[in-house]
Formats: structure tokens, sequence, C-alpha cells
């Protein structure tokens, strides 16, 4: 029997995650992440080999950084946290991230990214509504990719990496960014919806009070998703957009 799906259009607001939920900027940053980590393991010879389940597992949803302290402590690592400004090249928890950050740049300017077409239509439509938008993403990338999209100017709020570090806002699970993002955007928690693809932004939004958490499953699996938080998962955003009118009011 299919889930029953929440009423987005009567929610007091709608927050969405970024990467893998508006955007497949997940994919670009999955691949970004296994080119440094393959190299990463590679040089210092860690074992078991990096695989996608380590960045759903570690790395998914987090602070750029918080996500190589994750996948390391997973391999019984710990090096030096450093600080934001280190070159790629620096052997410390931000000079990995950088060098991750620096790949992530290289392909989004180069390729483009265009919003998932279910995604866009979700968020035309309540935006048309009316409805009150916002993003809350870990990434520190996240103006950059909304822009190239070009889809920034339906947001009213971005709770993104760069206001979590200027705020002191802890990285997802956590419920800050979440939390955060509600107030931002001068919104109810429990009157309102949080949309995410990681466990641990459905962990956030769960933890944050908000009235459904809707899981998009990307990749990181329905079970998952629902152990984390999610109150409903689908595989597109699509199914909320409202079907078109078939019958003409004026001979109704």
């Amino acid at each position: 029997m299919p889930e029953a799906l929440p009423d987005l259009f009567h929610a007091e607001g709608v927050l969405f995650d970024l990467d893998g939920v508006l955007t497949p900027t997940a994919e670009v940053h999955m691949r970004a992440w296994k080119v440094v980590f393959d190299d990463v393991f590679a040089r210092w010879g860690l074992t078991p080999p990096y695989t996608d389940a380590d960045y759903y597992d570690y790395v998914d949803g987090k602070k750029r950084y918080d996500g190589v302290s994750s996948l390391l402590r997973s391999r019984n690592v710990e090096v030096p946290w450093g600080d934001v400004d280190d070159d790629p090249s620096a052997e410390t928890i931000c000079g990995i991230g950088n060098r991750k950050n620096a790949a992530f740049a290289e392909s989004l300017r180069g390729q483009g990214i265009a919003p998932y077409p279910g995604s866009l239509a979700l968020v035309e439509a309540l935006h048309a509504a009316g409805i009150p938008l916002g993003v809350v993403s870990s990434s520190k990338n996240a103006e950059e990719v909304l822009g190239a999209a070009g889809i920034r100017s339906f947001f009213r709020i971005v709770v993104d990496g760069v206001v979590a570090e200027s705020d002191g806002l802890a990285s997802k699970p956590a419920a800050d960014m979440f939390a955060a993002g509600a107030v931002a955007l001068g919104v109810d928690p429990a009157r309102s919806v949080a949309v995410e693809d990681a466990t641990s932004g459905a962990a956030s939004a769960a933890a944050a009070g908000y009235a459904d958490v809707i899981g998009v499953d990307r990749g990181a699996g329905a079970d998952a998703l629902r152990a984390a938080g999610a109150t409903v998962v689908v595989d597109d955003l699509a199914v909320f957009v409202p079907a078109p009118r078939t019958d003409n009011p004026e001979t109704a």
C-alpha cells in the first residue's frame, strides 16, 4: 500500500537540503571525495579501501571537515585538524577537505549543474502558492550551486556550511542546522516540512522537531532514511506536485 503523502501546500514552511534533493550535485561530491580518499588511502596504506558505502555512512550530509574526520576515524586514523586556510596539499583534516573542495569546484564550473526536474517542478509550485521556502545544506558551496542551477530566487533563506561555521552550528545529524533554518525562515518546525536525502540530514530535521521529514532516496536506502527519522520516503519529489486540472471552470 502506498505511503500517505503529507500536504506540503498547507505547511507553514518547507526547507530543503540541496545536494541530492534539489540538484544532482551529490554525485559530483561523491566523485570528488572518491578521487581524494582513493589517493589518501593508497598513500597511507589504509584498509579496507574507500567505497560508496563509506560516503553514505561517514560523509554524506555532514560539514566537509566533519566528514573527513568521521571517515578517517572509521579507519582508526587521527591527523591534526589544521586550519580552514590550509593548503589542499596539507595532510590535515582541513587540508584534505580543501583538496576535495577544489576537485568539486573544478567539476562544477566545468560541467555546470541543473536541478532535478521533479524537484524544480515542486519548488515552482510551492513558490507560486506562497509557501515560504528555505535551503539547509552543510555545503559551503550552496550559494554557488543554487546560482549555477538558476534556482536561488525561489528561496528566502539559505543556511549552509558558511553560516554553520560563522554561527557555531553543529553538523548534521545534530538539530542545529534545521533548527536555525526554521528560525531564519520565521516558521515553526512543528508546522513545517524538511526534505532530505541523507540519513544525517533526516536525523537533524527529526531532532529539530519538524512535523514531516521527507526522505528522498537517491542511494542512502529507504529503510536507512526511515530509521534516521524520515516520516515518508519517495524516489522523486514530483509525486508532491498537484496534477493539472482537466476540467473547464467556465463550463463546469
